[in-house]
């Protein structure tokens, strides 16, 4: 029986890797860091997935552009302290694993910058298991849709046969302006009544889950 999906996108932070956190608390640090006054959780939280220049005029509105360089440098030592430390969301390992085992094209788009991703790629051992991968250096930031139609035409799927999976409403619109379905997973930056504001196919509080879902719909 043919299956529904050609191409899986997975977004990364909060979606794959248990990291939401860190970028919270590394974001506030670097805020610290330069006497600006930190963003709350939930606004840091809000802005997780965009783009570092998107995701940091968003949280510290009204810092002028020239500091968001500085801002910058002190939220990847934070984060770069730390991603050590950072693991997998239980099960995510073993769903890509067998995702790419069945035959579909994986592929990821993520906020994070083609350095981090391909760091975070060897470290998990994940990245021999993706065929395609976009950054927010190399792509308009989400939610624009340019990942999304890059990741297609290079792995040759179409809208109807591409699913994105993502914690965030950033994930979901990017989905949306592609003609791209979406599930939503709401144990990353996003809460769940936020996203399913974004109205999904899915949205699940557990990876176990996502994985289910997939293996009986995808």
């Amino acid at each position: 029986m043919e299956r529904n999906y050609r191409l899986v996108v997975f977004d990364w932070d909060g979606t794959l890797m248990d990291s939401a956190a860190a970028i919270v608390a590394s974001m506030q640090a670097a805020a610290s860091d330069l006497g600006l006054q930190p963003p709350d959780d939930a606004t840091a939280r809000q802005v997780i997935g965009l783009g570092l220049h998107d995701a940091l005029s968003r949280a510290l509105p009204g810092v002028p552009d020239s500091e968001y360089r500085r801002v910058a440098e002190r939220y990847r030592h934070h984060y770069l302290s730390q991603d050590h430390q950072l693991s997998l969301f239980a099960g995510a390992y073993e769903l890509v694993k067998e995702l790419n085992a069945a035959g579909y094209l994986l592929g990821v788009a993520t906020g994070k910058s083609r350095v981090g991703l391909d760091r975070a790629l060897q470290s998990t051992g994940l990245k021999h298991l993706f065929h395609a991968t976009r950054c927010a250096d190399e792509c308009n930031s989400k939610p624009a849709p340019d990942m999304l139609l890059e990741l297609m035409e290079e792995l040759d799927a179409s809208p109807a046969r591409t699913l994105m999976v993502g914690d965030t409403t950033h994930d979901l619109q990017m989905a949306r302006h592609a003609g791209v379905q979406a599930l939503g997973v709401g144990f990353g930056a996003h809460d769940r009544e936020t996203l399913a504001s974004e109205q999904p196919l899915g949205l699940f509080d557990e990876f176990s889950e996502l994985a289910e879902w997939l293996r009986r719909h995808g």
